[in-house]
């Protein structure tokens, strides 16, 4: 008889343990947004614009892939925007985490910064106007 209570008490005494345990803890805050979990709201120290050059590095994935594969020389001044804001001033190793080696990671800060300092080139276009208003029929 002593014996069936002890096995009756015990698992009786762990449920209550876990039942107590359970309802201790603290429901998550519902009043914290998935922006401020994230710390993405603006003035988390430039953590909003991290994120953002994240995302936008994300959207020319397409352009870094090219410009390995093919020798595409080319990645537009977003994509190169967020590349040096990412190694700058946010998460150095994000390129390695990504999937480039230390190399490539390299080579695309090389590329952007030396982009960076190459003023834009202008191209004088001579362009006659025609008005074609004043073409005989």
């Amino acid at each position: 008889m002593a014996h069936s209570l002890k096995l009756r008490t015990i698992p009786l005494a762990l449920w209550l343990t876990t039942m107590a345990v359970a309802t201790a803890r603290a429901p998550p805050d519902p009043i914290l947004t998935l922006a401020a979990r994230l710390k993405i709201d603006e003035g988390e120290d430039g953590s909003s614009k991290c994120w953002d050059s994240l995302l936008q590095l994300q959207s020319c994935t397409g352009e870094v892939v090219l410009f390995f594969l093919n020798g595409e020389t080319y990645l537009g001044p977003s994509c190169c925007s967020a590349i040096r804001t990412i190694e700058s001033q946010c998460w150095p190793s994000m390129l390695g985490s990504l999937g480039f080696t230390t190399e490539e990671g390299g080579i695309l800060r090389g590329y952007c910064d030396a982009t960076a300092s190459t003023p834009p080139h202008r191209v004088a276009a001579n362009v006659d106007v025609i008005d074609y208003r004043d073409l005989d029929p």
